[in-house]
């Protein structure tokens, strides 16, 4: 099942798929950002239990200065980023569960852990992916039901045009082709990787960040004020 919400892009997509694989393709055109289409593609999951695996890849940046992003637009990065795929991912967890069986991936971004700018409004959204779906990893440990966590850098879509900064503007070898993160992250899930970071190649930051994470928590758990907070 496909789901966007452009209808000649949908079709093309699903012919496409078709004529490669004899599959049956199922089209919904939504707008995500709709409380109104959410509700009607949460239905859709619900009643399909042919559904296997959730891809959670839509989104939405306008890539500003908070003070000067409109209120609709900072409305719309929430509502796609954060709610839809928080939506979705509950209408078909229950199913997966009874089941014992399924997957869900949820496409983040480095902007998860770090933030420009530019960018705080965005990074908050894709942060709020990390931590949800990192929490969620933990609930579905024991069960067959996956959740993969899939963190691209700066890919070449037309996110960028659509956010206000054309891809053109940015170094370009620090662009992936849209293919190449697909594959990428396709080859993470067949791994069984929790975490898939298509343009790192050496893993181990994200455990050396990881960690620090789980140590400052840990260190934090003091009840106390910390002495430099102290008065003398």
């Amino acid at each position: 099942m496909l789901v966007a919400r452009r209808s000649d892009r949908l079709k093309a997509l699903s012919d496409k798929l078709r004529a490669a694989h004899g599959t049956k393709v199922e089209v919904v055109e939504a707008d995500l950002t709709k409380d109104a289409d959410v509700t009607r593609v949460e239905k859709v999951l619900k009643a399909n239990p042919a559904i296997t695996l959730l891809v959670n890849n839509a989104g939405n940046a306008r890539l500003a200065p908070v003070a000067k992003t409109s209120e609709e637009d900072a409305a719309a990065m929430i509502a796609l980023n954060v709610t839809a795929l928080t939506r979705l991912t509950h209408a078909i967890l229950p199913a997966f569960l009874a089941r014992n069986e399924g997957a869900i991936i949820n496409v983040a971004s480095v902007l998860s852990f770090h933030a420009l700018p530019i960018s705080a409004i965005y990074s908050g959204t894709k942060g709020y992916v990390m931590n949800f779906s990192r929490g969620l990893q933990q609930e579905l440990a024991g069960t067959n039901v996956r959740l993969q966590l899939v963190m691209p850098a700066s890919t070449a879509t037309e996110l960028w045009d659509l956010a206000g900064v054309p891809l053109t503007s940015l170094n370009q070898t620090a662009v992936m082709m849209s293919e190449n993160l697909v594959d990428a992250a396709l080859a993470g899930f067949d791994k069984g990787e929790d975490i898939t970071l298509p343009s790192v190649a050496d893993t181990t930051f994200w455990d050396k960040f990881d960690g620090a994470r789980s140590q400052l928590f840990a260190a934090a758990q003091t009840g106390e004020p910390a002495p430099r907070y102290r008065s003398a």
